[in-house]
């Protein structure tokens, strides 16, 4: 008889966030580095990451790639019935603990056979969970850019999903906003930028500069290693912004608010709520 887990409305939130903001990064990884994402020139193929859930339509929850001659498409917290490659988790929790780092249980995985598209795919979520689940940031700066490049993706985006989610501590601020933008930056690096636009309750994000007008508030980290020490919670925001190691433009009352909202996401991201429901 198989183990009944309860998942909790924490287990829910942490799992919007892996499916719609965390697993997508996958294509960042194909698309940015080519030692990667050359491996799939001229390939085709549906690659899944899943994980059953009663309440779900179809009892499970997804999000899939279809990938076109090596061309990735993202579709994000959508079910494919018939992937080439998937990766069947038996319960969301297990997903979490899985790409949280917070252990290894393993999925059930479906096209196993097909080494061709099997081998590259897990070589690239290694090297996606090598940068995401590090303790420390890396030396090299190349792998500096492309950790501040999935973790300034993922936290407007993993904001975003926890609105979209109702969460309190997120709907407590968008939902009485007016129309305004927030921006993050690293100076000298024009592909690390991301935003969030939030209006009334409801919540966008996006990746590189933001357009439209300019955001109210733009968090602009002065170097890849110094924006790490922030993202990665090695040192306090509040020093760097009086160092000008950060520089927060154009409503800086609001950092602290902003700043707030990114570690909520890096709480459910790297699990940390687990240890506290232990």
């Amino acid at each position: 008889m198989a183990e009944e887990v309860k998942i909790t409305q924490s287990d829910l939130y942490a799992a919007r966030i892996f499916l719609h903001a965390a697993v997508p990064l996958l294509k960042v990884i194909c698309e940015s580095e080519p030692k990667y994402g050359d491996k799939f020139k001229g390939k085709s193929f549906v690659f899944q990451v899943s994980a059953l859930y009663a309440d779900a339509p179809g009892g499970k929850l997804a999000t899939h790639f279809s990938v076109e001659d090596g061309v990735w498409t993202t579709h994000a917290g959508v079910t494919h019935d018939a992937p080439t490659v998937e990766f069947l988790f038996p319960n969301l929790k297990k997903l979490i603990i899985f790409f949280s780092g917070k252990g290894m249980p393993l999925p059930k995985i479906k096209g196993l056979s097909k080494l061709g598209v099997f081998v590259p795919i897990l070589l690239a979520l290694l090297r996606m969970a090598g940068l995401m689940q590090a303790k420390d940031k890396p030396e090299k700066l190349e792998d500096q850019i492309m950790l501040c490049k999935l973790y300034l993706y993922l936290l407007p985006n993993g904001i975003s999903q926890l609105n979209k989610m109702g969460h309190p501590d997120v709907t407590v601020v968008t939902k009485t906003s007016p129309d305004r933008a927030y921006a993050l930056a690293i100076d000298g690096y024009p592909e690390l930028q991301s935003w969030i636009r939030v209006k009334a309750g409801k919540s966008m994000s996006g990746r590189g500069e933001y357009k439209r007008c300019k955001p109210f508030l733009t968090m602009k980290f002065a170097s890849p290693s110094l924006a790490l020490d922030i993202l990665m919670s090695k040192a306090d925001m509040v020093d760097y912004m009086g160092s000008g190691k950060l520089v927060v433009d154009g409503a800086p009352e609001f950092g602290g608010t902003v700043g707030g909202l990114m570690f909520k996401v890096a709480y459910y991201a790297q699990g940390t709520y687990l240890d506290a429901e232990k």
